[in-house]
């Protein structure tokens, strides 16, 4: 068991090259092999630390877990499995985590679960219970995980900043969303940034996304320190860690304009994956770089061009989405597509049919509404879908009934051209002083009428934290506004969350503030 330690230990320390060297030293040595057969001889008769250090060691080496070795070896653990203390049982735990699910595992998996049952009250060590989170994993039942929680709660006031790492990674392991825990860890990563591994960074941003845990001030002070140290970061690990803030919709500004800066100095690094996440973290978070932004998306688009020959009709599509969202249209990459469009070779298969479909429409009406040729239609084709309205927009119907003194004063569930649709629309006079009635004004050419258009959108549609939309949302909204109306964006569940009187006051100022009649922030479009 010493043995078998001491060459794990020596081993886990070498680069990724050198392990598999050494390991194949290890495994074509003749005391290895001798080794391995005394250990399984005697595997019955060790001391409970020797079984499971060993079991640890062996898996950690890479020894293939089919073997004959491995298997008697898990067998034996679970044999004695009630003799193991709480030390062995975290290690025990700790080489299960590792391991794949197969009838053995499986086995000693559950013996461990109802041994942690038993003894989770006694477990005071916070490793120890972050070892057992990861290996009894999203499968443990909930009120076990409820217990965990409450052991880590206990003797949450030594935590230090490495476990508090590890917690978020325990966590996740376990699906197990405990916001008390969670919101201490935070803060103790916050007071130690300087000390988080950039690894560490990106491994936080996805336990958060798999925890659904939304914390905008651990999330600034993540973009903050990556900000303040991008000189030391390489842009791939920046394009790693932008691609996880994406993944949980936060927009971290500056770090995007800085970003958008070393991408335009030095673009060799974009590769065609790299530029497809670039692409797509930028359209999604609909950020458009303040400064420098038509050479920014130049360079993307020069990089597109150079792809081209090896790219994939998917990673064509979403590509050329991407550009489209933020308003530019790359027009060689655009000819290719619609090529391949009208030779149907962007059929694709049924799992892929229904987004892939989406992304393309969007691509067409984007050359249609964003091309410089197009001019605000006189008249605009709409339709009234229905005259009831969802059961989350009933409190914005009662209030705007209240607020215009009768249902013709305005229309809902408005379907629009290219397949838009919006919630409310209200016409105002060209002085916008009054708000006229829908049938009044069915005749008048647009140039006569303001037409307001209020989306009610989820939260999910904005970046976390702020009203500043995402790319599909700000992108409807631009195209909205080519149509000539005037969008007013409202994230629904703070409205829902509003008293009747302040809704009402709420979207009287939204019909008559000058902020009602102010366009989109810029695009790129206006360069294209």
């Amino acid at each position: 068991a010493n043995s078998l330690t001491t060459a794990w230990r020596l081993f886990k320390n070498l680069s990724e090259e050198q392990q598999r060297y050494e390991k194949q030293l290890i495994f074509e040595h003749p005391a290895f092999v001798k080794l391995c057969q005394q250990l399984l001889r005697d595997a019955r008769r060790m001391t409970r630390g020797d079984l499971v250090f060993s079991l640890h060691a062996l898996v950690s080496l890479g020894v293939p877990q089919n073997t004959l070795l491995l298997q008697t070896l898990v067998r034996v653990c679970q044999e004695k499995l009630n003799q193991l203390d709480n030390r062995c049982i975290s290690v025990l735990a700790t080489t299960l985590a590792g391991m794949d699910k197969d009838k053995n595992v499986s086995a000693l998996q559950a013996g461990l679960q109802l041994i942690v049952e038993q003894r989770i009250s006694s477990i005071r060590d916070i490793f120890m219970l972050q070892n057992l989170m990861k290996c009894l994993g999203k499968d443990a039942p909930v009120f076990l995980k409820k217990k965990i929680e409450l052991a880590v709660l206990r003797e949450i006031d030594g935590l230090t900043f490495p476990n508090a790492l590890r917690m978020f990674l325990a966590l996740a392991a376990m699906n197990y969303c405990s916001l008390p825990i969670l919101n201490l860890c935070s803060k103790k990563i916050q007071e130690n940034i300087h000390d988080v591994p950039f690894r560490q960074l990106i491994l936080i941003l996805e336990s958060c996304h798999t925890l659904q845990y939304r914390n905008v001030k651990l999330f600034s002070a993540l973009a903050d320190y990556v900000n303040s140290t991008a000189y030391l970061w390489d842009k791939r690990q920046i394009t790693l860690f932008l691609s996880a803030c994406e993944t949980l919709g936060f927009q971290p500004t500056e770090l995007l304009d800085i970003f958008a800066e070393k991408v335009t100095e030095d673009p060799d690094f974009l590769n065609l994956k790299n530029l497809l996440t670039v692409l797509r973290v930028y359209s999604r978070l609909n950020h458009v770089p303040r400064v420098q932004k038509h050479l920014f998306f130049e360079t993307l688009h020069s990089c597109l061009n150079k792809c081209l020959p090896q790219i994939s009709n998917t990673e064509l599509l979403k590509a050329v989405y991407s550009l489209g969202i933020l308003g530019y249209l790359p027009h060689r990459a655009l000819d290719e597509l619609l090529q391949k469009d009208s030779k149907d070779e962007l059929i694709l298969p049924d799992d892929l049919k229904e987004q892939n479909t989406m992304m393309l429409r969007c691509v067409k009406t984007c050359m249609e509404l964003d091309s410089p040729s197009f001019t605000k239609p006189a008249f605009v084709l709409t339709e009234n879908l229905s005259s009831l309205v969802s059961v989350n927009l009933r409190k914005a119907q009662e209030a705007l009934i209240e607020l215009l003194g009768d249902e013709n004063m305005f229309r809902q569930n408005v379907q629009l051209p290219y397949r838009y649709h919006i919630d409310f629309e209200i016409r105002m006079d060209s002085d916008r002083k009054k708000v006229l009635p829908i049938t009044a004004t069915d005749d008048h050419p647009d140039s006569c009428v303001q037409r307001l258009a209020f989306l009610f959108a989820p939260v999910s549609a904005f970046c976390l934290g702020t009203t500043h939309p995402q790319g599909k949302l700000a992108m409807k909204k631009r195209h909205l506004n080519k149509l000539g109306y005037h969008v007013i964006l409202i994230q629904n569940k703070k409205f829902q969350e509003m008293k009747n009187e302040d809704a009402v006051e709420f979207l009287k100022r939204k019909i008559y503030s000058e902020d009602a009649f102010s366009f989109p922030d810029a695009t790129v479009q206006d360069n294209n």
